[in-house]
């Protein structure tokens, strides 16, 4: 296809799927040992005491195996890194004390997913990066997010819809300081939904198609989450690839910026973006379902995700569809450097980012 990279001697083919990694006994049991010391510590995975430490506790505390995986991942952008690391078996889940998944996340007790919020940041911190909350998510919510099928929103683009495929995208494409890393932890998927990825170094070493992403000349409207009047006006331009020009990261939302007619792209930005996403979409990965226990964590400037549809609720055994619990994924984002993103955080708050779309602000009065 037109967007494979060069091959041949001495040349590594581009990657085309996620690094799996498959975590040991040994190793789960270290994690929850040092998760629930970390309860008994400092009680709450957002106490500051514990954020601003966390990079420390992270290479002391997790598993060093695990802990050197993750420092090299935070800073390999080569040509051969995919983006995403599956960690198969990272923690045992307990079902009976986790309770029946909720009907949205805003029924959430959070309360019961403490622990699994200080495994989720002790990866973060393995990056090293730091756990942050968006105003544009949730208005805030926390650091941690429970994602779950909404029955209201079945049909939408977001986390919460379930009956159509959810298009790969970088997280918060509509804003220019969006997370750089990400981290999904499946406590349940009975339903057995395909987690999908895209990873723009599949496409190998950056071709003639591509180098017109680079052109500032594409426009994203906030998400499904928002409505009509709240997209409005929004006519920011910017690129879809930026970075190094050989080996760029990207900032895509095929949903938003491809499906959306109110993006009201320019004809030379559709045309651009339709012949990127024929050969993007051939390079989707959709082989892994995930497990309890199991966590996908993503570098957001170099991987996109999304999922297949499904019935929420349901499984099928043997062609005949069986009701079970329904999908509940928590997720976690962070950024590396909290001076670089001190414009567009609450004045009070370094780990609350305020950006809106595209450098605009949410003002701070929106938290009173």
């Amino acid at each position: 296809m037109s967007g494979q990279g060069i091959t041949g001697p001495g040349v590594l083919p581009p990657p085309m799927s996620p690094v799996i990694i498959e975590v040991s006994q040994k190793e789960r049991t270290a994690i929850s040992s040092v998760a629930n010391m970390l309860i008994k510590a400092f009680g709450h995975y957002e106490n500051p005491d514990y954020i601003s430490s966390l990079h420390l506790n992270a290479f002391q505390l997790l598993p060093e195996r695990i802990a050197i995986i993750l420092s090299r991942f935070g800073t390999d952008f080569s040509g051969s890194q995919y983006g995403a690391l599956v960690f198969r078996g990272l923690t045992d889940v307990d079902h009976d004390a986790l309770g029946p998944t909720p009907p949205s996340w805003k029924e959430t007790d959070y309360s019961r997913l403490i622990k699994y919020g200080f495994i989720c940041s002790l990866l973060h911190g393995g990056i090293p990066s730091k756990p942050v909350q968006y105003y544009a998510q949730r208005k805030g919510g926390g650091l941690l997010h429970a994602v779950i099928p909404d029955e209201k929103m079945n049909f939408t683009q977001t986390g919460s819809g379930s009956r159509t495929d959810l298009f790969v995208h970088t997280e918060d494409a509509f804003l220019f300081n969006q997370a750089d890393f990400l981290s999904f932890l499946f406590l349940r998927n009975e339903e057995q939904v395909p987690s999908t990825l895209y990873s723009i170094r599949s496409h190998g070493d950056t071709n003639e198609m591509m180098a017109e992403l680079f052109s500032p000349i594409y426009k994203c409207p906030k998400d499904a989450n928002y409505t009509s009047e709240e997209n409005a006006g929004d006519e920011v331009t910017t690129s879809i690839l930026y970075g190094n020009r050989k080996r760029p990261f990207i900032r895509f939302d095929a949903a938003e910026q491809i499906y959306n007619e109110k993006a009201n792209q320019t004809p030379e930005a559709m045309n651009n973006l339709i012949r990127f996403w024929e050969d993007a979409r051939q390079l989707i990965y959709n082989d892994f379902i995930p497990d309890s226990g199991d966590l996908i964590f993503v570098n957001n400037h170099l991987c996109a995700h999304g999922r297949n549809s499904f019935i929420a609720g349901y499984r099928n055994e043997n062609g005949q569809l069986v009701k079970c619990e329904r999908r509940l994924m928590l997720r976690m984002m962070s950024k590396t450097s909290l001076i670089n993103i001190s414009p567009v955080t609450h004045t009070d708050d370094p780990y609350f980012i305020m950006e809106e779309h595209y450098g605009k602000l949410f003002p701070n009065e929106s938290l009173k």
